[in-house]
């Protein structure tokens, strides 16, 4: 089973089983590889000092801090490849623990994944973490980083929970849906411990979030850029197409964006350039050399670029994937500086543009520092039609923390986006204890601050969920707001929706809030209030078809507490009547349908049951316990498929049939083929037996 979230220097350096993500496994691990070559240049406690404790800062923990406020009394269970029991900066921190690999009470680290985590969280020496004050349990459940199985992180949760954590961080993850390890997070909650988890680094492909970071009761975090100096991005543009490149170490920011003719200069090196005009263009080049054993560095070729007159060089990788490079390293000529951009670019994005390439063809290219900028890695939502993922992002590249052997390092992944957030809740608990795990993600869900691309604008909510932590806003705040996001589906046939917000102050004092909608393409909100309920419509105004964001912003005592709403509009719809536990689907669709297929999940459990309707034939559907459902209706419209979705809360059962299909909540079709397959097998048994 591959893992997202533990590996030597971040990933597993396994064959992942979905081979679309293999560029992206390239560029994790050769960008961690730059990150380990960076913390080399920590050569002593005094070094350390001065570059720590940039991302707590940054997500506003000296406010916090200042007030007192480090953790203290709050346990946090960390799931992962063990800890350095003998760094100093964990002295008095470990509290107790387990080695799942080698099945004692000593999880010490070999691999350095688990204790950078760690720092990041509770570290209380040279370096301090988001809550020095907290204790640690470690429970060790990998050796090496490459991979673990799915039994030892539920048996990690199992005894989180018997040994008392308050907040369980999870900086690792299967790249698929896992329901055993879900049912085990959904435990813990249910046991009142927050689960912070990592998005994963599968990005930036959409639909990357896996197990346990798909599960809607547990915060799923992504990973922002750090610092300013630890934030250096690029973008790079073709006729409105963009490409992911990535500035080379040595790099520069650009104090204006280049826009020039693009040309190809093969392999970068002095015979390649030469009888060829490239002033003032953006030199494409290949990695590597056309000569076997030739070793042609990045500083050479941006070198040579720039001795031509080129404003910028991208390198194209020669094998699959991206690379992150660097200028500076230990073989550069004496006296080299870097003097225009150099940025990378994967071979299959690089074998697009020089096939584009004609005369005249032009590009823009940008460089710039920007702390709140998603991380190309980090993965992506969506997860499910019915709640959003990630919940939000934290720092997570380049962030400075603890290492095995006593050492420090720079580290890069939503492994260490993850941490900040889980050291950001022991505060919180610290303040508040009495909060329960919903209300401590409400806080640190509405409180964030809104990240924005190269372009200014807002990252989509699949991108960046709600947005940055920020540790100064959540230990202030003082409401609750739940859910902390909504998602409308309106259609023709359902114009208006309505949904519940329940706003109260942390103490159930009065509150005093001012409210505001903004502005989008498809919906008009009116809202009523009523003491802690806020009743919001949602009415379609534009025939639309698609998916919108739009934002409530809630103020209260000079915080904006922001709840990202989804409107999304269809052409079909769906309306449930439910009674005690009984319901049927309307269907409507803008033509005539002839067939859906209607599933049934529960929101509790994640089971799900289906059931097959026509407009001549719509059984009564039964469910078997009371809770929340969700309803999707893949719907047959002629050549189309349609999507629509509904929730219903079955607040009682009042049926009564004990049918072994409703008994194991199982659509009608399965409970037939399972009956089919017993009589056959009862018949044949028979038949042995008489022989």
């Amino acid at each position: 089973m591959q893992f997202n979230g533990l590996a030597k220097n971040e990933i597993s350096l396994k064959k992942c089983s979905h081979m679309k993500y293999s560029k992206i496994f390239f560029f994790v691990i050769l960008i961690f590889t730059s990150a380990i070559l960076l913390s080399n240049q920590l050569q002593s406690t005094e070094d350390v000092s001065i570059l720590v404790n940039d991302s707590g800062p940054f997500i506003g923990t000296s406010i916090p801090h200042q007030s007192g406020y480090d953790g203290s009394g709050i346990t946090i269970s960390i799931i992962d490849t063990g800890i350095e029991l003998n760094h100093p900066d964990f002295d008095d921190k470990i509290i107790g623990g387990y080695d799942f690999i080698d099945n004692d009470e000593i999880p010490e680290d070999a691999n350095g994944h688990g204790t950078q985590v760690a720092g990041i969280i509770a570290s209380n020496g040279d370096l301090k973490g988001i809550a020095p004050g907290s204790k640690i349990l470690m429970y060790k459940v990998s050796e090496d980083g490459e991979s673990v199985p799915t039994d030892l992180i539920i048996k990690a949760i199992e005894k989180s929970i018997e040994d008392g954590a308050d907040i369980i961080n999870i900086s690792l993850g299967v790249n698929q849906t896992n329901t055993k390890i879900d049912q085990v997070v959904n435990k813990a909650v249910k046991n009142n411990i927050f689960v912070v988890t990592a998005a994963g680094n599968f990005g930036p492909e959409l639909s990357t979030i896996g197990s346990p970071g798909i599960n809607p009761n547990a915060i799923t975090v992504g990973a922002t850029f750090n610092n300013v100096t630890s934030s250096l991005v690029a973008t790079f543009e073709i006729d409105d197409k963009t490409f992911n490149v990535f500035p080379m170490v040595g790099t520069q920011a650009l104090t204006d964006p280049i826009t020039s003719q693009i040309l190809f200069g093969k392999y970068g090196k002095v015979d390649d350039l030469l009888g060829n005009n490239f002033e003032d263009s953006i030199l494409l080049i290949q990695r590597g050399s056309d000569i076997e054993g030739e070793i042609v560095y990045f500083s050479d070729k941006e070198k040579n670029a720039a001795n031509v007159g080129a404003k910028a060089v991208i390198v194209y990788n020669n094998q699959p994937g991206i690379f992150f490079g660097e200028l500076i390293h230990e073989y550069v000529d004496e006296g080299y500086e870097p003097t225009i951009p150099a940025l990378s670019v994967s071979r299959d994005d690089g074998l697009i543009i020089r096939e584009i390439l004609q005369s005249g063809t032009e590009g823009t290219l940008d460089v710039f520092y920007h702390p709140d900028f998603v991380a190309y890695f980090s993965s992506r939502g969506p997860v499910s039609p019915f709640y959003i993922k990630p919940d939000l992002v934290a720092p997570g590249a380049f962030i400075n923390t603890t290492d095995i052997d006593g050492n420090y390092k720079i580290s890069s992944g939503t492994s260490f986006a993850a941490p900040h957030v889980a050291g950001t809740a022991a505060l919180i608990l610290q303040k508040n204890p009495e909060l329960t795990p919903q209300e401590v993600k409400s806080i640190l869900m509405t409180t964030t601050d809104i990240v924005y691309d190269q372009f200014d604008d807002r990252f989509p909510i699949d991108v960046s969920g709600n947005g940055r932590v920020s540790a100064s806003n959540a230990i202030n705040a003082e409401l609750i707001i739940t859910p902390p996001n909504l998602i409308f589906d309106l259609s023709s046939a359902n114009q208006i929706q309505t949904k519940d917000l329940e706003i109260r102050g942390i103490d159930d004092q009065a509150i005093s809030i001012s409210i505001r909608f903004e502005e989008n393409d498809v919906a008009d909100f009116d809202y009523s209030l009523d003491d802690k309920k806020m009743t919001i419509n949602a009415k379609l105004t534009e025939q639309n078809l698609g998916y919108f964001e739009s934002r409530i912003i809630i103020n209260h005592n000079e915080i904006d507490y922001h709840i990202p709403v989804i409107v999304r509009v269809s052409e079909g719809a769906i309306i449930v009547n439910e009674d005690g536990g009984k319901f049927n689907v309307d269907i409507s669709s803008p033509s005539s349908w002839s067939y859906a297929k209607i599933s049934v999940i529960n929101q509790e459990t994640g089971k799900v049951s289906t059931e097959s309707i026509t407009p001549s034939k719509n059984p009564e559907m039964i469910v078997s316990q009371p809770g929340k459902y969700w309803i999707e209706a893949k719907i047959k419209d002629d050549d189309k498929t349609l999507s629509a979705y509904a929730s219903i809360h079955v607040k009682t059962i009042e049926h009564d049939e004990k049918s072994l299909g409703s008994m194991l909540n199982l659509p009608e079709k399965t409970i037939l083929i399972i009956s089919v397959i017993m009589i056959v097998t009862v018949i044949v048994g028979l038949s042995v037996r008489r022989k």
